[in-house]
């Protein structure tokens, strides 16, 4: 059964718990409301609750816990033979969900016959090529043992999906059945509802902790499974890059990308943090209400522009105008349209709303007692916003643009339109280079083995880049709150 109808029916058994649940409650105390310790609309929240909440848990716990037992099972059985050299079980049972994924895709859009597919005795090229034909990836990684395994795993997974069903259908019943049981007159529906109202609000607010704690254990997994294909020094202190020359250990230095990273984000803030400062300087302490009431949300627009759309501004406008200065015909200076210079001032245009946005709010907490005891011993407005509130307001500054370099750093679009491609150690920002995040879209992207280092090496370099904005994240708000005002 599709999720989108088992979760429908779950949600009708809610809807008719309710209305159980509220008939039964008044129908106790003879029609008459005022019987009812609780208002008839908790009884039927108490049924619907009963019916929806445990039976989501049991489809959220079924659906992480159904891959890893069917992953352990069927791993088991693949033989060590099986697994290539340079390679680990891990990396073979990636592919053999893809595989089981792709069989799955081709009954469904008919291009493969349901008993062909789980026939463990099926010839192994006929399967490939129609996998080929329904448009699924095939990788050379995939063999005989990796395709069995994969209509074990396919088969594993409908028979869990179906009692995955059953199950939820009868914990809702369950659930309702027990809540129509309680609902009569002297039953305390409201502090029930309450209650299971604040352990939603708490499950709620626990699922930005568990996404984060998943991310980072997906990154640990993948880099380790990296690392146990390839040197950690040489990763991380290599000078090149170039994954097209497999085998070779200076082939994946991300040396290169970091300093292309470091260094387009530099000038990114070079562009940002004076026209933002001096933006949020002016609308904060010299703008009046009209031209602040029109200029700030003008201002913001930009932050909801696209980054696709900021990369191609950069590539057809920006750098086309910097080639006409810079280039052949100007100082000769530049060779391409692509460049650092081209991706920092778009970058650094796309994070003119967001230290503009921050110092703003940070300059208007800067109590106005301060500005008018400056005014009272004679400084001029100029003075009184270099020498007291930007004094005052500067930790806050500070956090905004480390802020802001965080996001610089983790800017995609912009770089892989703006400026190239190139993984080179340069000073020139005239030059085309790529940053961290640029390589990581290109070494997902494609029909490569994903069980190859050239794949793997995306989760080194995003580890890398998560420790990258986190470190910067961590120390602006240390500085922040160290040295952070409190005036009263």
């Amino acid at each position: 059964m599709p999720l989108f109808w088992l979760v429908l029916i779950v949600l009708g058994i809610a809807v008719g718990g309710y209305l159980l649940g509220r008939g039964k409650a008044l129908k106790s105390a003879g029609n008459d409301s005022r019987g009812l310790h609780s208002l008839p609309s908790y009884y039927g929240w108490n049924a619907a609750m009963k019916a929806l909440v445990p039976a989501l848990i049991v489809l959220m716990v079924w659906m992480i816990a159904q891959p890893l037992v069917i992953n352990s099972r069927v791993s088991a059985t693949i033989p060590e033979t099986a697994i290539p050299e340079g390679s680990n079980l891990g990396l073979v049972m990636a592919e053999v969900r893809r595989t089981a994924e792709g069989l799955e895709n081709a009954v469904k859009q008919g291009t493969m016959d349901a008993d062909f597919a789980r026939d463990a005795r099926a010839d192994f090229t006929d399967m490939t090529e129609r996998l080929k034909q329904a448009g699924q990836i095939v990788t050379s990684a995939i063999t005989q043992p990796v395709l069995v395994a994969a209509q074990a795993y396919r088969s594993a997974t409908n028979s869990g999906n179906l009692y995955m069903a059953i199950v939820v259908i009868v914990v809702a019943l369950i659930g309702v059945a027990m809540a129509i049981r309680e609902s009569h007159a002297d039953f305390r529906a409201r502090n029930v509802v309450e209650r299971g109202l604040k352990a939603l609000l708490i499950a709620a607010a626990s699922i930005a902790i568990l996404t984060t704690i998943g991310i980072v254990l997906s990154l640990i997994f993948n880099t380790y499974n990296f690392f146990t294909m390839f040197p950690a020094a040489d990763f991380l202190f290599g000078l090149t890059w170039s994954p097209e020359g497999r085998g070779g250990s200076e082939h994946l230095g991300i040396l290169p990308l970091l300093w292309g990273t470091i260094y387009i984000s530099i000038v990114a803030l070079l562009v940002a943090v004076p026209i933002g400062l001096f933006a949020a300087v002016y609308l904060s302490e010299y703008a009046g209400p009209a031209v602040r009431g029109f200029a700030k949300p003008m201002l913001e627009v930009l932050a909801g522009i696209p980054t696709i759309v900021y990369g191609l501004f950069a590539l057809t406008i920006v750098g086309p105008m910097l080639v006409d200065v810079f280039g052949s015909d100007g100082l000769g200076w530049m060779q391409g349209s692509r460049s650092v210079i081209t991706a920092g001032l778009v970058m650094g245009i796309m994070l003119i709303p967001f230290v503009s946005s921050l110092s703003d709010d940070i300059i208007n907490a800067v109590p106005q007692a301060m500005r008018d005891g400056s005014y009272g011993l004679g400084a001029t407005k100029s003075e009184t916003v270099k020498q007291v509130v930007l004094p005052a307001a500067l930790p806050g500054i500070v956090g905004a643009i480390l802020l802001a370099a965080s996001r610089a750093i983790g800017e995609t679009m912009i770089v892989v339109l703006g400026a190239g491609a190139a993984a080179r150690l340069s000073l020139n920002p005239f030059e085309a280079m790529t940053t961290v995040t640029a390589k990581i879209v290109s070494q997902l992207t494609g029909d490569g083995d994903f069980a190859a280092p050239e794949a793997l090496v995306a989760f080194a370099l995003g580890m890398t880049l998560f420790i990258l904005t986190l470190g910067l994240n961590v120390f602006a708000l240390f500085i922040v709150r160290k040295y952070r005002e409190q005036y009263d």
